[in-house]
């Protein structure tokens, strides 16, 4: 006989279920009964009442999902296995093309529960409080539907780790962290084991004791922003910090589904290092791994503050960035998985009829595209492109696409719209696409723009249903504005920039004086 700890968080106390059963697992998890069992009763909701709301958000999540089917383009996205991921998207509406206002974590987020542009926010890195130019007393996103009667809650990440206190919530946790030293889970720590195919370049004989963020840092040189880096783990998928995630979500829902909710889910993965159950990387054997379309001359024409490829990226193998894409796609794998635990959670919970469910994430993420670019803050598709779905209550459009220009500015003024609310004392730089979800394939917003501020220079974009166009100008100096212009229809893939070329002259200055007169020009009419 063997013996099986199961266990369960019922109001805030952690209660241990030892059970002995035979080799064979059990097929129904007996915890969740028993939280069905405590959880308060279900809320009627008819329509017209306002709806509950899980918002779902992944950190550094590309399009590398099936309902995406994005291989046709970029080949090394195909492989991810994400059938709830998908499955949401077969219930909801999919948004083609969504994109954020800075590729970065904390003004991305910043600029998304705000409902504010970065220009206005002044928040461009990570170290940056969220509310140092708008000040302690705005509404975010959530504060606003507490104010009109919902419960809060967020688990894991929403804000930006250290500013989560930047926003109030009825209920704010952290994810558990799997680094010994820590209670709560900040991303950097590498266990001292590794089941991948390939080990990364931060594996040395110390590695077998655990490495802090600190310590891979360290042995990398780098100041911030982790390298590659990645480890297959002999955990239990509920057991990462993003699955004690999911079951402090499900918690929450069946503890407060007696009344409207705004429950957040932060999922860090697939944020480097991409740590997780051997499992997941099981599932993305290398042999079935392509690396991205190369062009020639491609990193020739792309201005210097556009780009990043950095000594410690290219000096692993050709194997190692094979390992890199799949250890992503792992992580991508494992979210999916928890998107489907909450998913059935609402179902199992009688929500699934009373409750939006919003997914996306704060920005994309490069894998070795344009000449070895990994990771975020460039202004190419790869970085400033996310997922977006949303599914209502009734199931409106289920399985529809719509292909208009969304930008995640546009989230809190379109829940505020979908929940009945009314608007906050803050002018939102968003606009509702309310309307897409009824006619998805309508037209919407003439282009979205993002910005982003690096290596001395302020970039700035202009994204089209056809081009995208970016001036680079320098933070200090009368030095000169570097420019990019991609032809998306002809060049989907972003090889070559059109700037500076004599017969697009007349196209770049009209989309510089579009990119100029700002985001109020571009508004659907």
């Amino acid at each position: 006989m063997k013996h099986t700890g199961m266990w369960i968080i019922l109001s805030g106390a952690l209660l241990v279920f030892t059970t002995a059963h035979s080799a064979t697992p059990q097929s129904k998890d007996l915890s969740f009964d028993l939280l069905k069992a405590s959880a308060v009763p279900t809320r009627e909701f008819a329509p017209g009442d306002r709806p509950n709301v899980l918002f779902i958000i992944v950190d550094d999540l590309n399009l590398a999902l099936g309902a995406y089917n994005q291989s046709n383009l970029r080949p090394h996205y195909a492989g991810a296995i994400t059938p709830n991921i998908d499955q949401l998207a077969g219930q909801g509406v999919r948004f083609e093309h969504a994109f954020v206002q800075t590729p970065l974590c904390n003004p991305s987020r910043a600029s998304l529960l705000s409902g504010l542009r970065p220009t206005t926010l002044d928040v461009y890195d990570g170290a940056t409080w969220p509310r140092q130019k708008i000040g302690d007393d705005l509404r975010m996103l959530p504060e606003h539907f507490n104010d009109h009667g919902y419960f809060t809650a967020r688990v894991g990440k929403i804000g930006h780790n250290r500013y989560e206190h930047a926003i109030s919530w009825d209920f704010s946790g952290f994810a558990a962290s799997r680094e010994p030293s820590l209670l709560l889970h900040f991303p950097g720590y590498l266990p001292g084991h590794d089941l991948s195919e390939v080990r990364d370049n931060t594996w040395t004989k110390e590695s077998a004791q655990g490495m802090s963020r600190a310590q891979v840092l360290a042995a990398t040189g780098r100041p911030s922003g982790l390298p590659l880096s990645w480890r297959a783990t002999h955990e239990s998928p509920r057991m990462t910090p993003d699955g004690t995630t999911a079951n402090r979500i499900v918690q929450l829902m069946a503890q407060n589904r007696d009344r409207p909710f705004f429950i957040a889910a932060g999922f860090h993965k697939p944020h480097q290092p991409w740590v997780g159950p051997a499992a997941f990387f099981d599932k993305h054997p290398l042999d079935r791994i392509k690396l991205p379309p190369t062009a020639t001359g491609d990193t020739d024409d792309i201005p210097a503050p556009a780009a990043e490829i950095t000594a410690d990226d290219t000096a692993h193998t050709e194997q190692q960035h094979r390992q890199a894409i799949a250890a992503y796609h792992a992580m991508v794998t494992m979210i999916d998985t928890y998107v489907g635990q909450l998913l059935d959670a609402l179902d199992e919970l009688s929500l699934s009829n009373s409750t939006i469910v919003i997914f996306t994430s704060d920005h994309g993420f490069h894998l070795g595209e344009h000449g070895g670019m990994w990771r975020k803050r460039s202004q190419f598709d790869e970085s400033i492109r996310v997922p977006l779905i949303v599914r209502l209550p009734e199931a409106t459009n289920a399985g529809s696409a719509a292909k208009g220009l969304v930008e995640l500015v546009d989230l809190y003024p379109t829940l505020v719209e979908l929940s009945g609310l009314p608007q906050p004392d803050h002018v939102l730089e968003g606009s509702s696409f309310g309307p897409l979800l009824k006619t998805p394939n309508r037209d919407w917003k003439t282009a979205a723009f993002a910005e982003s501020k690096r290596e001395g220079y302020h970039g700035r974009t202009l994204r089209t249903p056809t081009h995208r166009y970016t001036e680079w100008a320098p933070l200090e100096g009368n030095g000169r504005t570097l420019t990019e212009l991609y032809d998306l229809v002809k060049d989907p893939s972003e090889f070559h920039n059109l700037a500076g070329t004599p017969q697009y002259a007349t196209l770049a200055a009209l989309l510089s004086e579009r990119l100029n007169a700002g985001w109020q020009e571009a508004l659907p009419r």
